[in-house]
């Protein structure tokens, strides 16, 4: 019996990780440990441990004296909701969670494993970086992890959830995930920390302000949403996983609905005011066609004149598009622009259905639009939409002027339903500003006469419709309908594009 209660008291010493005392300061600052993190992500009782006594190899430095088990990375996999998911959860109170070679080939065997057998993979993130003992050896730790990120890109969703510590060479390993969700007040990320900014530039800033969750969702848009603690990031990526497919090969889940199809929704006849100035907001809409009302935003916080998410429609997940006309009046900038291209990628790699919402009066004009290179960014969102083979269906609400007309999944980037409400404009501008362009020179009055005859003829979805540009000029109160049934007809969708290694978005 003596081997069996070893491997009783191996097990109990490799739980405890970093000990009771590090446990308890990784607690005093708010953060769960490693395996608390894995408990609450994870259906209970699904948890299957993978090296849990794996122990690093480093002998220099008087390091072969502490050789803890599990080398600060509890890596395995289990279930979210009967659906398999591998995972890692980096443990801060061993040696601050550093990467050293072995840890690195922990994270190595789950990535490997959720590639061959097509399953999800969720990297919780809390380390001091890499561990400077080791020297090169964990650099090449984190090159070989970083490769599994680029090889597992679009072949099964990866989630990243910053719970601590994320800087240096480490934070390019989330940077490439799908979806990164951080902790406000106890996550940071940046290559460089204040230190190094303090004593190269001249910087004075907090890790919070350099790197802080509201810093990546609201600034740089690296992170894709910031909740108030570990417990809320985690019940959240729970309800994100329950949108996503397990892998590329495997169609997004379905589950139960309590929605009628047939719903009428008679308020959207009136969402859009009868001024073409007044903005209203775009949220609603997608809301009332929604199953259930259940709308699960990515990004809220960044480039908020364009909205993207998930919703559910018969119970299959679609990809939700929407300008929002109240920020900027729903126009495209080079932010809202790479949100929305990005969204539209990872939608498209998993055959996630695309729904956009169109209300656009163009790009975003000005220097600091042409400087910071729109024509480039406003591109990405184009080639976006032009590549996705995924079924796609269009609404447009109100407006959708010139360029970005076509750019918002119009007809000629091959969406496969293009409707219209009847307050819908489609056309290369506005009437007051065609009108002067038209007419040059003409008197105030004649131009406003015949602005109000521009309007009458193209300020209105018809001309469109006229040309097939349009399929069908819709009813609002029966949207749900119209695209629940555009959508089931696509199901059997099948069309490729020719064959190339990859293709060259205008990054």
């Amino acid at each position: 019996m003596d081997i069996l209660q070893e491997l009783e008291d191996r097990r109990a010493d490799a739980r405890l990780g970093g000990g009771e005392k590090r446990i308890a300061a990784q607690h005093s600052k708010g953060k769960l440990t490693a395996r608390e993190r894995i408990d609450l992500l994870l259906d209970e009782g699904s948890f299957e441990e993978f090296d849990m006594f794996v122990a690093h190899r480093c002998t220099d430095f008087g390091m072969e004296q502490d050789r803890p088990a599990g080398d600060g990375v509890v890596t395995g996999w289990g279930t979210i909701n009967g659906r398999m998911v591998y995972v890692f959860s980096q443990d801060f109170t061993v040696m601050g969670g550093s990467v050293s070679e072995t840890h690195g080939k922990k994270i190595c065997k789950i990535m490997d494993l959720a590639m061959q057998n097509g399953a999800p993979v969720i990297g919780i993130n809390d380390s001091g970086g890499a561990r400077i003992q080791e020297g090169v050896a964990s650099l090449a730790a984190y090159g070989d992890v970083f490769q599994r990120n680029i090889t597992a890109s679009g072949v099964v969703p990866q989630i990243s959830l910053i719970m601590g510590p994320c800087a240096g060479g480490a934070v390019y390993s989330p940077a490439m995930t799908d979806f990164i969700f951080m902790v406000k007040e106890s996550s940071y990320m940046f290559v460089t920390g204040p230190d190094v900014a303090k004593t190269v530039t001249n910087e004075i800033v907090t890790a919070e302000e350099l790197g802080g969750a509201t810093t990546h969702t609201r600034k740089s848009s690296v992170a894709d949403g910031a909740f108030e603690n570990d417990v809320e990031a985690l019940a959240e990526t729970r309800r994100l996983f329950d949108f996503l497919p397990l892998n590329n090969r495997e169609q997004p889940p379905v589950r139960p609905f309590f929605d009628d199809v047939n719903r009428i929704e008679e308020s959207l006849d009136t969402l859009v005011p009868a001024n073409p100035n007044t903005p209203y907001d775009m949220k609603e809409l997608i809301l009332k066609i929604a199953d259930e009302g259940d709308f699960y935003e990515i990004q809220a916080e960044f480039a908020k004149n364009i909205l993207t998410g998930f919703i559910r429609l018969e119970g299959s997940t679609v990809g939700v598009v929407a300008n929002q006309p109240m920020v900027l009046a729903g126009c495209l900038d080079i932010d809202s622009s790479r949100k929305a291209a990005r969204f539209v990628r990872f939608c498209d790699a998993f055959e996630i259905p695309v729904l956009t919402l169109v209300d656009v009066p163009g790009f975003l004009p000005g220097t600091s639009q042409e400087y910071g290179g729109v024509i480039k960014h406003g591109a990405k969102l184009l080639y976006a939409y032009g590549e996705a083979t995924v079924p796609k269906v269009t609404v447009i609400t109100r407006k959708a002027y010139g360029g970005a007309y076509v750019v918002m999944a119009s007809k000629h980037l091959q969406a496969d339903f293009n409707y219209a409400w009847p307050t819908s404009e489609i056309a290369v501008m506005g009437a007051k500003g065609a009108t002067e362009i038209i007419h040059r020179g003409k008197s105030a009055e004649e131009i406003a006469a015949r602005t109000a005859e521009y309007e009458a003829r193209f300020a209105n979805p018809f001309v469109a419709a006229e040309k097939g540009f349009i399929d069908e000029v819709i009813m609002p109160h029966s949207t749900r309908k119209r695209i629940c049934r555009a959508f089931a007809s696509l199901r059997s969708k099948k069309t490729q594009m020719p064959w190339k290694k990859h293709d060259n978005i205008p990054l």
